[in-house]
């Protein structure tokens, strides 16, 4: 069965920043992070969000690296994926693989607002780096 909503279809990163109650931004990734966020016409989310500049690993391995090498890659990256549901003022990603393994098997709601030709999601008292922020992610159609 088609999912067909304003989400469907693929959208760049434009900003990812998590907001503190006193108004500071942190940037999770950096300023400059780069990601995509997939709704399929069939129902599924997929999102990769990574730091613009990663250290490769030594080796051309992608279970070669080191565990120094391996924990700067986790860090330096989200992902995960799951079917969604569109609620017209909210999504619900309902994550069946993530690359933080306690994200699988959680709803995860992102509050949706349409600017201009952008996108906005965001949520509220989101556990990031130890604190409690609002997540704000910004995105933008994505041009091949």
């Amino acid at each position: 069965m088609a999912v067909h909503t304003p989400l469907t279809g693929t959208w760049a990163l434009v900003a990812w920043y998590n907001e503190r109650p006193d108004g500071k931004r942190l940037y999770p990734l950096g300023e400059y992070a780069t990601g995509y966020i997939s709704y399929s016409p069939d129902g599924f989310v997929f999102v990769h969000l990574s730091a613009a500049k990663r250290t490769p690993y030594a080796v051309n391995d992608p279970f070669g690296g080191t565990a120094d090498e391996d924990a700067a890659a986790i860090k330096s990256q989200i992902t995960y994926a799951g079917p969604f549901e569109y609620f017209g003022d909210h999504v619900i990603h309902r994550v069946t693989h993530s690359s933080c393994p306690n994200w699988v098997g959680t709803e995860q709601r992102r509050n949706v607002e349409f600017r201009g030709d952008g996108l906005r999601l965001s949520a509220s008292g989101a556990l990031f780096q130890g604190e409690q922020v609002t997540a704000i992610v910004d995105w933008q159609r994505a041009a091949r």
